[in-house]
């Protein structure tokens, strides 16, 4: 009869971990203690899959999930005034855009709330934005934000997302968008 003996002395051997994960866009995150710290957020990198991986900083212990092509922000108006919630810059080559945001604005000492999505079509001959017809919206508004809206304009090379207040009222705003970019 045969035995098999294994000495428990030096303890039990650790499992074959990767020592390096390469990303997406070439970067490199590294395990610290056989640790990668797997994290989410959004970026306006363009990406036609809409997803991508990052390793921050290259050679870092953290990997990032990253949702592409989105753009947010926020700002507030104070009565009729404007606010801009996102400037996106389209770039030095002639481009062809399409955007969507959508917009929740909130009054609290009403309360009353106001709900946008637009949709929009911009290019750039890699010096000058223009927006191509006109935008098209869909709105909900409570009464007393009848007034408020939303605008998309060219200032430059850049597309601006303007939102517009009602005259006695501070509205807090805020906006998630995507674009799709050709080529």
């Amino acid at each position: 009869m045969s035995q098999i003996y294994k000495s428990l002395a030096s303890g039990p051997v650790p499992p074959d971990v990767p020592t390096q994960f390469t990303t997406d866009d070439g970067s490199i995150a590294i395990p610290a203690a056989n640790n990668l710290n797997v994290l989410s957020r959004d970026t306006s990198v363009n990406n036609a899959n809409g997803i991508q991986t990052t390793a921050d900083p290259n050679g870092g212990d953290d990997l990032f999930v990253e949702l592409t092509n989105r753009l947010q922000g926020t700002g507030t108006t104070v009565g009729a005034t404007t606010a801009d919630l996102v400037t996106f810059a389209l770039g030095a080559t002639p481009r062809a855009f399409f955007f969507y945001f959508d917009v929740a604005g909130f009054n609290s000492t009403t309360p009353a709330a106001a709900g946008f999505s637009t949709y929009t079509t911009a290019r750039t001959d890699a010096a000058t934005a223009t927006i191509v017809d006109d935008t098209d919206a869909i709105t909900h508004k409570d009464a007393a934000l009848l007034a408020a809206d939303v605008n998309v304009v060219a200032s430059g090379n850049n597309i601006i997302f303007r939102v517009t207040g009602v005259a006695g009222l501070t509205i807090n705003w805020s906006t998630v968008g995507l674009y799709v970019r050709a080529p």
